[in-house]
């Protein structure tokens, strides 16, 4: 049985060398946004809001074309680490 992940986190390499994650609780989520939100204003200085679902009232904009790389890991219930 192949496993399904928890969530996704998603790392945003930023100019300057700033990095951000944001969470989606699934990869459609992740390629809804991406399709619909980045991609469209790539080349735009212009704010857009990132999804901070997990946190409470806080939010994140960043300028799409200072977004230079994503790396999106799955993150799967088992994969929590655990102090012993």
């Amino acid at each position: 049985m192949a496993k399904v992940a928890t969530e996704y986190a998603v790392h945003l390499l930023l100019s300057g060398g700033h990095r951000e994650e944001i969470r989606f609780p699934n990869a459609q989520d992740f390629q809804k946004w991406y399709s619909n939100e980045l991609m469209p204003k790539s080349g735009s200085r212009d704010f857009i809001n990132l999804p901070m679902k997990n946190v409470q009232g806080e939010y994140l904009l960043v300028r799409p074309e200072c977004v230079e790389a994503i790396r999106v890991e799955p993150v799967f219930a088992s994969s929590i680490d655990r102090d012993y």
